[in-house]
């Protein structure tokens, strides 16, 4: 016998609708898309269909391993915890809580544990030392976002299903399904633009599967999108496009005439060579944005991992603000998620900035509390005083996903304690002192708290776990019991007691606040209107109280609880985007700051880069449908085909190098040898690599990957190129050599 059962999907950030298939042994059988999905409406791509086989994988561990007498040997959970906090106890209490830092992967973005009880944790340690693929992915755009609106959490995205013109920078929604941008069926949307009569111009150096879809195609040399951009800001100065009473939000935005006086410098005909695009090419694409009736200027990793990632960042929404378009339907929109806390009055807040600390070898400025991920080798292998002893990460290979993963190896067989909270003996995770496995995705709870910041309709949506996990730990009972044993509570106590300490200290704050839906109530007659439920459910009931959409604690009695949730198994609609100004700005002025300090002075290293000329070859990323970092390689569903990591060659470079099967790529940290794709897709001059691979090292237990490894393209890259302001490392443009193998 089977039954059926619905999910979200926690594969990549479109956040899908699922329905599968159970067996009586709780094992998943099938994943189709579920047609009844308020957000998704059916839609499915390989790696949901995939979900089965991830659940079901041979190769996830099942119980914790700890390394005795130099191997990883199996242990029970009391044993592997009891390890973890004693060690961890002793580290901390004879160096400090900062001797321990905390890696957080991609994954913890999708779990009910990386959104609720990382942060826990990360506080517990009382360590400085965070690091997350952040600054390895969108930091630039968190940062750009700080300075504008004095929240670096501020995402604004575009509103796909009203606007008129998308221009796409540097990402390849169709593929990727869309990222820092939560929408399911990204193809679909593209489709309806066009039957809408809107237009879609794609701007990237390879002629992605999205770019085959546009109306034009601009391909500019990888990592000059800000000269391109500041090209289109002169233009909308220059022939006097930008919008009157900047489309109604004038009197919240400030710096207009200093971003003018800046752009003065940055012609289109001045970037044109510099860029690879021409200036007419540039000039006709702000005019084509300044004459929509509504656009959307949407930037990805093309536009964040490169050298001047935060001014691009920037430059992006100045075009979307001076065009009229920000804030606006059919423009880009600050979501409304159903966990936010209610709106308040509007407020200053205080200037946003970085560099509270920094890093202890080469000073790198702490970013959104966070150090670059690129600095944790050196922190735990340099020696000195407040020298980085210990390392916990959490759903994260960076070894694979960060530069000069050969380093990072050797500074983890060197630390005193490295901890893994993962399923996998992957390529960092075999470096582990303990490997806390979590249970599958069928057995996790699935509420999206993070990427519901950055969904292009606001619903909500829960999935109780398919089967239970019996005695073994959910992945948030975990780090609860670690928290609790480093609390001296001993990690054999209920975890509900971290939920409901967080409860508590969360809900005194809220009657404490006079602009509080609760304001002036008793904290105890709230905490008893929460479900009897696990703990996590009882902190989603209280969040869901308390937003813009909830009953507050039984005021608005048709308000969002829990329980209306969970009778919705298909999602509750809340509705499309809408304006937020200047309720979500938190900058001192209380207003868009548009020309920030930080960002005007970065512009005079652009300016000298104009004058930069290279004939050599640069190095980009490219995603796969099938394929999402280094996680999915392990699956057969999702192997072969067109996931495969060749290097993506122009016809005319490789006649020029002599290339024809394998080629030998050398950047600043090494070489690889790897097989050669031509295709007339890419940009002469530039290279394409997709990154997550290398699945050939030592000690791991990954079949699947490992019989087709691939090669890691982080390993041509030292790390020592970034973008300033947001400790990212240049994964884009990297200038590499390569000759015939």
């Amino acid at each position: 016998m089977t039954r059926t059962a619905l999910r979200i999907c926690p594969l990549c950030e479109a956040t899908c609708g699922l329905t599968v298939t159970v067996d009586d042994d709780g094992r998943l059988l099938t994943a189709r898309g579920d047609a009844d999905d308020v957000f998704s409406h059916g839609y499915i791509c390989p790696k949901g269909a995939s979900l089965p086989d991830l659940d079901n994988d041979p190769d996830r561990l099942q119980r914790p391993l700890v390394r005795r007498d130099g191997e990883l040997v199996e242990t029970d959970w009391s044993d592997a915890l009891t390890t973890v906090v004693e060690r961890l106890g002793g580290i901390i209490g004879e160096h400090g809580g900062s001797a321990v830092g905390v890696y957080l992967g991609n994954p913890t973005a999708h779990t009910v544990a990386g959104a609720l009880y990382a942060p826990v944790l990360v506080k517990t340690l009382g360590t400085s030392n965070l690091f997350s693929a952040s600054t390895l992915d969108q930091m630039p755009k968190q940062i750009a976002l700080g300075y504008l609106f004095g929240n670096p959490y501020a995402f604004c995205v575009p509103d796909l299903d009203r606007t008129d013109h998308l221009v796409v920078i540097g990402a390849n929604p169709v593929v990727s399904n869309g990222s820092v941008t939560t929408a399911a069926d990204f193809p679909g949307k593209l489709a309806a633009l066009r039957k809408r009569g809107g237009r879609l111009t794609v701007i990237d150096p390879a002629r992605t599967r999205t770019a085959k879809l546009a109306d034009t195609h601009l391909a500019p040399r990888p990592g000059t999108d800000a000269a391109l951009l500041f090209g289109v800001v002169h233009t909308l100065f220059d022939e006097d496009l930008v919008a009157p009473d900047l489309g109604g939000i004038a009197r919240y935005v400030t710096g207009v005439e200093v971003l003018r006086a800046q752009a003065n410098d940055f012609a289109p005909e001045r970037v044109a060579d510099y860029c690879g695009v021409s200036a007419e090419a540039i000039r006709d694409l702000a005019r084509s944005i300044a004459a929509a009736p509504s656009a959307a200027v949407y930037g990805r990793m093309g536009t964040t991992t490169v050298e001047f990632g935060t001014v691009t960042s920037w430059l992006i929404d100045a075009v979307n603000i001076l065009t009229g378009n920000l804030d606006r339907p059919g423009g880009v929109m600050f979501p409304t998620p159903p966990t936010a806390p209610a709106p308040r009055p509007p407020r200053p807040g205080r200037a946003f900035r970085t560099g509270r600390w920094r890093s202890r070898v080469s000073g790198h400025p702490e970013v959104a509390g966070e150090l670059p991920a690129v600095a944790i080798a050196e922190e735990l292998d340099t020696p000195g005083e407040g020298r980085m002893r210990a390392l916990i990460t959490v759903s994260g290979n960076p070894v694979l996903s960060a530069p000069d993963g050969d380093r990072l190896s050797r500074a983890l067989d060197g630390a005193e304690l490295v901890v893994c909270i993962d399923p996998y003996l992957n390529e960092t995770t075999r470096h582990a002192d303990v490997i806390l496995p979590p249970p599958p995705p069928s057995q996790s709870p699935h509420f999206d708290f993070i990427l519901n910041n950055l969904a292009v309709r606001a619903t909500a949506r829960y999935s109780p776990p398919v089967t239970p996990t019996d005695s073994r730990p959910g992945e948030s009972e975990i780090i609860g019991r670690i928290v609790l044993g480093l609390g001296g509570f001993g990690v054999d106590s209920d975890p509900a007691l971290v939920d409901e300490q967080v409860i508590a200290m969360t809900l005194a704050k809220e009657v404490a606040d006079p602009h509080s839906p609760v304001a002036g109530r008793d904290v105890a007659s709230l905490v008893e209107m929460l479900p009897d439920a696990p703990g996590h459910e009882r902190r989603l009931d209280m969040m869901l109280r308390l937003g813009a959409y909830g009953d507050a604690f039984g005021v608005r009695p048709d308000g969002l609880t829990l329980t209306q949730v969970l009778a919705a198994p298909h999602g509750v609609d809340l509705g499309p985007l809408q304006p937020r100004l200047p309720g979500v700005l938190r900058t001192e002025s209380g207003t868009v700051e548009l020309a920030a300090d930080d960002l005007i002075a970065d512009v005079e290293r652009l300016r000298s880069a104009l004058d930069r000329t290279s004939d050599g070859l640069v190095l980009i990323g490219r995603r796969n449908l099938r394929s999402n970092n280094s996680w999915m390689h392990n699956l057969t569903a999702l192997s072969g085909g067109t996931n495969r990591c060749t290097l993506y060659v122009h016809p005319d470079d490789a006649a020029r190098l002599g290339l024809d099967d394998v080629a030998i790529v050398r950047g600043p940290g090494g070489e690889l040898k790897v097989p050669v794709e031509i295709s007339a897709d890419i940009l002469p001059g530039v290279v394409s690599l997709p990154h997550g691979w290398g699945h050939d090292l030592a000690g791991t237990r990954m079949t699947v990957a490992a019989a087709a490894p691939g090669a890691n393209v982080n390993q041509l890259n030292d790390g020592t190129r970034m973008d300033p302001l947001s400790g990212t490392v240049t994964l884009n443009g990297l200038p590499v050599e390569i000759i015939p193998a």
